[in-house]
């Protein structure tokens, strides 16, 4: 049996192509293939790749002409970007790549995040840029399971230095191929948000009694990247079910904090016609990166400084509705049918009457709106406990029982 795995090693080959050759070299060394894709526009390779820059603007419906005439170097690598990432999705489903690697600075970044997107969860996809783990790219622009090397010293021309960085990510995308168990299709998946197991333990509650009718359940972490993944799941509609128990990455978004998870943050669930449960949690909290300051409009409310990484303010009562209309907003378009709760105690661990959150005005403006803008076809719920009361997973689990009895959600995949 033949066990190589191919890698697709995508970069502007006019301009590194080096750099490019050293990684394909270095994947071909350790037994693996290559499949080698130019995204250069002006230039030409030193030797011709599998995939040229013509083959990638005519997956655009463009030639490399139109991308020159495009009028600048933006407007035409999001043209090879188009090329590039409908190339590698249809290499990809035709069974010919195992994996993926992109190497660039901000203008082949940005087009490799793209190719990235294109391949489901399970597919090794690396990046090798100079701007890895930079703020400069927001949460929706990465894949769930995308890895980042930074390139240390390879702005222009191989050394010693990224030549370290290059060879480790031609191993890694290698060694990833061969040794991933990507995800099964068997058991139905719950696709469930939380913020922890101190501010929210729902979680450990819910999960051993969602396996034992049949689920598997994934939890994601609400602190931006978790709500990009779980976003990026739904939309490939992964989920039976989606459990959106935890919302501080929208009022993160409302408010400028880095801590989001993307403008589609609770939309592809429903969009995807997956059945929802959504609640509040965590919603009456702003979350900052632990190096940002907290900004002078909120130094007069609550503050937990959680650990060097995240800490955490408090909405107002104003904000706290502005955010509640929004959720509604965004939970209107769905296609599947959707069941709020709100516990009406409170809605994370710290907002509780001696916790360093407890906001009795900010809750009560909180419930009012919920009372006010969450109507049908959308199910309200309103439950007389706190949100990590077990009424409150009792509640979930009744809810999944009666979509079960009513065919709302399939066991059987």
């Amino acid at each position: 049996m033949n066990d190589t795995k191919t890698i697709l090693v995508i970069g502007t080959y006019d301009t590194k192509n080096a750099e490019l050759s050293f990684v394909c070299e270095r994947i071909r060394a350790l037994g693996g293939a290559v499949i080698s894709m130019d995204v250069s526009v002006l230039g030409e390779p030193t030797k011709p790749t599998d995939i040229s820059k013509h083959d990638v603007a005519a997956a655009a419906g463009k030639t490399i002409q139109d991308t020159i005439n495009a009028g600048d170097e933006n407007h035409a690598m999001q043209i090879m970007a188009v090329g590039a990432t409908r190339l590698t999705a249809g290499l990809y489903a035709e069974g010919r790549i195992d994996g993926m690697i992109g190497l660039g600075g901000t203008m082949g970044t940005d087009l490799v995040l793209d190719c990235c997107q294109s391949l489901p969860l399970g597919v090794p996809k690396y990046v090798v840029s100079t701007v890895s783990f930079s703020p400069l790219i927001p949460a929706e622009r990465l894949s769930p399971d995308v890895q980042m090397i930074l390139w240390a010293g390879g702005l222009y021309g191989l050394n010693s230095i990224c030549k370290s960085s290059l060879s480790q990510a031609a191993g890694a995308v290698l060694g990833a191929a061969r040794a991933v168990i990507p995800p099964a299709r068997g058991r139905p998946v719950i696709g469930m948000t939380s913020l922890g197991s101190s501010c929210l333990s729902y979680m450990k509650l819910l999960r051993a009694p969602l396996e034992e009718r049949g689920f598997e359940v994934a939890v994601f972490h609400a602190t931006g990247m978790g709500g990009m993944a779980f976003e990026a799941l739904a939309h490939q509609g992964y989920f039976a079910v989606a459990l959106d128990l935890a919302l501080p990455e929208l009022g993160n978004l409302m408010v400028g904090s880095v801590v989001n998870a993307g403008a589609d943050r609770l939309r592809n669930a429903g969009a995807a016609g997956i059945p929802q449960i959504v609640s509040p949690g965590c919603a009456d909290l702003i979350d900052f990166a632990g190096w940002q300051e907290i900004p002078a409009t909120y130094a007069d409310r609550p503050f937990h400084a959680h650990n060097r990484l995240i800490k955490s303010s408090a909405l107002s009562p104003d904000e706290r509705r502005a955010l509640i209309r929004d959720v509604a907003d965004r939970l209107a378009a769905a296609k599947a049918p959707v069941a709020f709760l709100m516990p009406l105690e409170g809605v994370e661990e710290w907002d509780r009457e001696d916790g360093p959150a407890h906001d009795p005005a900010g809750l009560a403006a909180m419930i009012d709106e919920v009372r006010r803008v969450i109507k049908a076809p959308i199910g309200l719920t309103e439950v007389a406990c706190h949100i990590n009361d077990a009424a409150f997973s009792d509640k979930v689990l009744e809810i999944i029982d009666g979509w079960i009895a009513d065919g709302t959600i399939q066991l059987e995949r």
